[in-house]
């Protein structure tokens, strides 16, 4: 036998002679990670109920025109309006999923997945801009479409990535021109 593998056949670790301190620290860590996991849940739930101001999201028309533009991407959620890290989680305006996005004349449809649906009337939208992230999601410049819209007595930032990047630049120049085409109608 060659030296090195007499000194690697030499070396053991010691024995397991405590089995009840170990099996003790475990069921301490699990308890520790449940404990945190609840505090999260918890923390979460009073969220939503501190946001239960917000009114039921609305459902889209049964009929709203033809679509101007439509993507498939991602939801990543909503925040109060310049706020990014402020999180909207009432009505499910948290959850993250799936998208598919169709911009009518009637507003924006945003269908999820596995998730509330809900649409924005074109009246309340305020604008939409290219940004670099929304609470706990960060990309490149210009990687998330940020829709700004008016929810009750509150402006909202709805976060959408589409999974063609190069159409943000065509979503935000078309929502904007509709939103200053709303308002100046309005101003009549």
């Amino acid at each position: 036998m060659t030296p090195l593998l007499s000194i690697a056949a030499a070396q053991k670790s010691a024995e397991v002679t405590d089995w009840s301190a170990r099996i003790g620290w475990l069921v301490g860590l699990a308890l520790f990670v449940a404990l945190v996991y609840w505090l999260m849940r918890e923390g979460w739930k009073w969220r939503g109920t501190l946001q239960g101001d917000l009114p039921e999201l609305p459902a889209a028309p049964e009929d709203p025109g033809p679509a101007r533009l439509s993507m498939s991407g991602r939801y990543h959620g909503s925040t109060t309006a310049g706020q990014w890290l402020d999180r909207i989680v009432a009505h499910g305006l948290g959850t993250r999923s799936r998208a598919e996005l169709t911009l009518t004349d009637a507003g924006l449809d945003v269908v999820r997945p596995g998730a509330d649906d809900f649409f924005i009337p074109a009246a309340q939208l305020r604008g939409a801009r290219l940004d670099k992230g929304i609470a706990g999601k960060v990309l490149t410049e210009g990687g998330l479409l940020v829709v700004t819209w008016a929810h009750g007595d509150r402006l909202l930032d709805s976060g959408f990535r589409s999974d063609r990047a190069a159409e943000h630049n065509e979503w935000a120049d078309t929502l904007n021109s509709m939103i200053d085409k709303t308002e100046t109608e309005g101003a009549r």
